[in-house]
């Protein structure tokens, strides 16, 4: 396991998670495993991802009947057995977690995807999901939507940690950094501790590669005087938008009022790498690990990238490479009548829609499970 890519990950600064979770990944040892010998520090999830385990396996049968024939609704099912994933995975990273001091051994869980534009609703959801999971080490994922963001620092005012997810922009990104950096700063005018607190920013990588391509093969097709930087952009502005969003998450973690949170125990809230399977086929499939290595970052990857990536991945620090070109590529977007603002927000709107069908999906199909069993 020496030269194992996953573990030198680690040596680099970065922390590998696995973006997925199901039951027997946990019971048959396998989580451990993956702890032990690849150096794994996390898990994300996300309604897809349930949707998939529990909608795509046995394992989850005996409990369901179990749940139909004590008179359980639906949505008490999908929350037992949810809640009952995440409380396992957390408790087999909670030796990790005391390990690195409460920097890695993390396992998210997020509110409900219908909730993503209401304030109030998401507030109230992620505050009942803390208190129901009661570990330290769980991480409550809210969306990076506008509604999101009040509830983001409020959250981290009251010491509970944060995952924000469906971030796809610098901007939005900034308002993020602003939201957790704010919410520290109420803790401590309550004289509340705020070592404990933990927060990363989950930033989706292969999503924006994969809606602003077209738009880029489009404009390299008309052979005009934006036809070559067209094809010379294509496939580089997630990487791009990723090295703008580490630069400033460097350059904010730096400022005189972080630094003196910093003093005090606060921890900065660490970028995390999603959505980082390739969508193209004609990439490499690591495309989205190798580019973004860098310390105090989190990659959260699928099973697929984590095998691919532990079989011939090449660990080497490359998201402050060639920063300066990374910015002109996003400047220049505008130039070929791209807006990157609207590219974030579709993809935003898209991710939003995406997990509430996922979780539409999932419920229905434990309604139909609900009524074959009674």
């Amino acid at each position: 396991m020496t030269n194992n890519p996953l573990k030198k990950l680690g040596s680099l600064g970065q922390s590998v998670w696995l973006d997925y979770i199901r039951r027997d990944l946990i019971t048959s040892g396998e989580l451990q495993r993956l702890i032990d010998e690849d150096g794994l520090r996390g898990m994300t999830s996300n309604p897809s991802i349930f949707e998939e385990a529990i909608a795509g396996s046995h394992e989850y049968d005996d409990d369901i009947r179990t749940m139909v024939q004590a008179g359980k609704s639906v949505t008490e099912i999908y929350e037992a057995l949810t809640q009952q994933d995440v409380k396992s995975a957390a408790d087999a990273f909670r030796a990790l977690y005391e390990q690195s001091e409460g920097l890695d051994g993390y396992v998210s869980l997020e509110v409900n995807p219908h909730l993503a534009h209401d304030t109030d609703g998401t507030l109230a959801e992620a505050r009942r999901l803390w208190a129901v999971l009661d570990r330290p080490n769980v991480l409550i994922k809210v969306p990076a939507t506008a509604a999101g963001l009040p509830v983001i620092k409020e959250l981290i005012t009251e010491g509970i940690n944060v995952n924000v997810t469906l971030l796809f922009g610098v901007s939005r990104y900034q308002q993020v950094v602003e939201a957790y950096v704010g919410g520290l700063q109420a803790r401590t005018k309550q004289n509340k501790p705020v070592a404990s607190v933990s927060s990363v920013a989950s930033f989706f990588i292969s999503r924006i590669d994969a809606l602003v391509d077209p738009m880029l093969e489009a404009k390299a097709a008309t052979n005009d005087e934006h036809s070559q930087t067209a094809r010379l952009m294509h496939g580089e502005i997630a990487i791009a938008s990723a090295k703008a969003a580490y630069k400033f998450y460097k350059d904010i973690y730096e400022i005189n009022r972080l630094a003196e949170l910093a003093g005090i125990g606060a921890r900065p809230q660490r970028l995390l790498w999603a959505s980082t399977s390739t969508k193209n086929p004609a990439y490499s499939d690591v495309k989205y690990v190798e580019a973004l290595i860098g310390r105090h970052t989190v990659n959260t990857m699928p099973v697929e990238t984590l095998n691919d990536y532990r079989n011939h991945g090449e660990p080497k620090e490359r998201i402050e490479e060639d920063v300066s070109s990374a910015l002109k590529l996003l400047e220049q977007l505008p130039e070929l009548g791209i807006s990157l603002e609207n590219v974030t927000q579709q993809l935003e709107d898209e991710g939003v829609e995406k997990f509430s069908k996922s979780f539409d999906k999932l419920m229905a199909t434990l309604q139909k499970a609900v009524q074959d069993k009674t």
